[in-house]
Order: structure tokens, then C-alpha cells, then sequence
């Protein structure tokens, strides 16, 4: 019997329950859906609904973890992806583009590879509760009392 099919206290996180996990089973998935999910199931993405639905039926966990990022975490991508000493680690980013020492990745780990990556999705949207981002990026409203806009140009 798996340590995900005993009975879970009620003050466990969702974090603690994939770390504690020795494997993906369709109850732990359905949890990180109801619990971390905000878009699933997507009215205006019914296919990659669709999909991840599937993907769960077969059991391809890995498939339907990959799927889950690509739909509640559209801006997000899988950076790397490393075995060491007896567990994955998978980070996610934003900047995905930048070198390593710049970027701000979210990490994840584990045994198990589907739960390496569920678990960095799962802090992915944890983060995401915390902080609030808005959709414009915020400009300071304090201005510098030794500054003031002067126009320059010329019109005569």
C-alpha cells in the first residue's frame, strides 16, 4: 500500500503530500487539479483540457504533468530537467531564455520524475497565490522632489 492511498491528515499541504508520495496515483493528480489548478478544466482550451484528461486515463504521468504546466502555466517552461544522487530536479522559468546565474527558477525534486514536476509546478502556483502580480508593471509614485520636467524643444 502507497503512502498516498492511507488516510491524509487534513493539515498536510499539497507540497508535503507530493514529497511524502512514492508515486503518481489518479487521487494525488486529482488533488494537484482541485488544489493548484486554476484553469482546469478551460472553457477556451478545450483540447489541451481534453488532452491532460487523456493523458491521466492512460496514466502517462509525466505526459499529463508537462500538459498541466503548458496549460495553467502558459508563460512558464520546463529549464532543466537533472538526475542527481537518486532524484530528479526540475526547474521552471519565466526567463528561460537567460543564462543560469540570471534567472530566478522554481525548483522542484524527487525520486520519481512525474513528481519532480508536479512538484515544481505545485510551488510555481504557490508563489503565484502569495504574490499577486498585476498585469501592468507598477511605477514608483514617488518622485524625486530635485527633479522637474522641463519641455526643450524649440517650436519658434
Amino acid at each position: 500500500m502507497s503512502l498516498v492511498s492511507l488516510p491524509q491528515d487534513p493539515n498536510t499541504t499539497l507540497g508535503e503530500r507530493l514529497n511524502d508520495a512514492l508515486a503518481v496515483t489518479p487521487a494525488l493528480i486529482a488533488d494537484v487539479i482541485h488544489e493548484a489548478c486554476r484553469r482546469f478544466p478551460s472553457q477556451g482550451q478545450a483540447s489541451k483540457t481534453e488532452r491532460v484528461e487523456q493523458l491521466i486515463e492512460l496514466g502517462a504521468w509525466t505526459d499529463a504533468a508537462l500538459a498541466l504546466i503548458e496549460l495553467e502555466l502558459p508563460q512558464w517552461r520546463v529549464r532543466r530537467l537533472i538526475y542527481d544522487s537518486g532524484e530528479w530536479h526540475c526547474a521552471l522559468s519565466r526567463e528561460w531564455e537567460l543564462p543560469d546565474w540570471l534567472d530566478q527558477c522554481v525548483e522542484g525534486h524527487h525520486a520519481d520524475f512525474a513528481l519532480a514536476i508536479l512538484s515544481a509546478f505545485v510551488e510555481v502556483q504557490r508563489q503565484n497565490a502569495d504574490t499577486p502580480r498585476p498585469s501592468v508593471p507598477v511605477v514608483p509614485q514617488d518622485a524625486n522632489p530635485q527633479w522637474e520636467p522641463i519641455c526643450s524643444d524649440n517650436f519658434g
